[in-house]
């Protein structure tokens, strides 16, 4: 849908977060006397700010209202299915990303994966960047997008950082999609596996022979995606001896991966070998990612918040090494989530202290219930302490008390916990938070 068309248009902003509010700006922008409607199940206080042409329908109710407009724009999140009883039949529903990528003159990378995305978006923003490229970095991690769309260039180039939401009903696909990796994620929302997937797929589903979808090989199911997308195929490549002699600042085998993903972006877009390097050892790591906290009475301290899954738990042992002896899990129960593979690798690593963040201590969490019974197969001797507690205070307190010099300690969830938290980065700030606090006091 091309911007003009929406001029004469009746339009609903379905989900007023920070990307509903950016698009109501930039239509207030292109329409300034058009009447906008704003519907959000949340009666916010932001709904007072300085705009007298808007129709809002807030409340329980707020779906009644779809009926009464022509186009949909829905924000990520928002299941199409909760919908269907309330449209005609020519409602049009749309989203920011599509609106974006049907209008954009410029270049969009878009980057998606269960894990890893953020660091690699973030990454190839950087380069590009110190390469003096007009770059912006938008979607899950960097900036709403309409606002941009408005004065984007053909010599523009957006990274997007792609969730699944964003993905889910795109009929169209970046210049140049990377898919990092996939794992079972976000089953809440998603019926199973097999529809999370088809999400994700989108971001290659529709390229054409002038694309190009750079993607891991070593997983079966992007193999399979790769046959099925009309664009020039570029497996991520799995020698690191390239990057031997470069000094990462990123913690972790699977980040070389993200890294080289990084670098196959440059190249298309012409970036020097050298250019590429000098940048890389500039770039500083995001927050919640295997962050060094700090050493306080000789342990060292790693927020792992965004581990939200128990891959990227196993990922992080694997980056630390056997110096991990206390580790702080849990969250709430996911549906779909194995903890088998973790339990072993917790075992494998002679982890001695496990710390089970949890609401309802005395009821434990599938997390461990999932670890435990994969504990009782093994010999008893080297099963490690657990504790349950209900907050981060008392999860990094615990943590000074049982952990050694020289030892880590690793907040890892492997779940969300929306629970407990806000979300992750929630999460992790806390964490850092009683870090400092204990190891200033203890």
């Amino acid at each position: 849908m091309k911007l003009i068309e929406l001029k004469n248009k009746k339009i609903l902003i379905l989900g007023f977060g920070e990307e509903g509010r950016d698009t109501f700006l930039a239509l207030h922008k292109l329409f300034p006397k058009k009447v906008i409607g704003i519907a959000d199940q949340k009666e916010f206080s932001i709904f007072n700010f300085q705009f007298s042409n808007t129709k809002r329908h807030l409340g329980k109710n707020y779906l009644k209202s779809l009926k009464n407009y022509d186009v949909i724009i829905k924000s990520p999140g928002i299941p199409r299915t909760i919908l269907k009883p309330y449209l005609k039949k020519n409602i049009r529903v749309t989203s920011q990303t599509e609106i974006f990528f049907q209008n954009c003159p410029g270049t969009i990378i878009g980057v998606t994966g269960t894990k890893g995305k953020g660091t690699t978006s973030s990454l190839i923003y950087h380069i590009l960047k110190k390469a003096g490229l007009k770059t912006h970095l938008v979607g899950n991690i960097g900036k709403p997008v309409f606002l941009k769309l408005l004065k984007a260039k053909k010599d523009d180039i957006f990274i997007y950082e792609l969730s699944s939401h964003q993905l889910q009903d795109l009929k169209i696909s970046p210049r140049i999609a990377v898919f990092l990796n996939i794992y079972p994620a976000h089953l809440d929302y998603y019926k199973n596996f097999n529809e999370y997937k088809r999400a994700k797929e989108n971001i290659a589903l529709h390229q054409t022979k002038n694309d190009f979808f750079i993607y891991n090989s070593d997983q079966k199911i992007l193999c399979e995606l790769a046959k099925k997308t009309k664009a020039k195929k570029i497996p991520i490549p799995a020698n690191y001896e390239f990057l031997a002699n470069i000094r990462i600042p990123l913690i972790g085998k699977f980040n070389l991966k993200n890294v080289m993903a990084a670098m196959v972006v440059a190249k298309l877009l012409g970036i020097k070998n050298k250019d590429i390097i000098k940048a890389i050892k500039t770039f500083k790591p995001l927050a919640h990612r295997l962050e060094f906290t700090g050493k306080y009475k000789g342990i060292k301290f790693y927020n792992d918040s965004l581990a939200t899954i128990p891959q990227a738990v196993e990922a992080a042992l694997e980056a630390l090494g056997r110096k991990v002896k206390t580790l702080i899990l849990g969250g709430e129960k996911v549906k779909g989530f194995d903890f088998s593979s973790l339990a072993k690798k917790i075992l494998r690593q002679k982890i001695k202290t496990l710390i089970f963040l949890d609401r309802n201590p005395k009821n434990p969490i599938d997390t461990a219930k999932q670890i435990s019974q994969i504990f009782e197969i093994r010999s008893r001797k080297i099963i490690p302490r657990m504790f349950f507690v209900s907050s981060m205070k008392e999860a990094v307190k615990l943590a000074f008390q049982t952990a050694k010099k020289e030892e880590i300690c690793l907040l890892s969830p492997g779940s969300p916990s929306f629970n407990l938290f806000k979300n992750y980065k929630e999460r992790g700030d806390l964490f850092k938070k009683y870090v400092k606090h204990f190891g200033a006091k203890l």
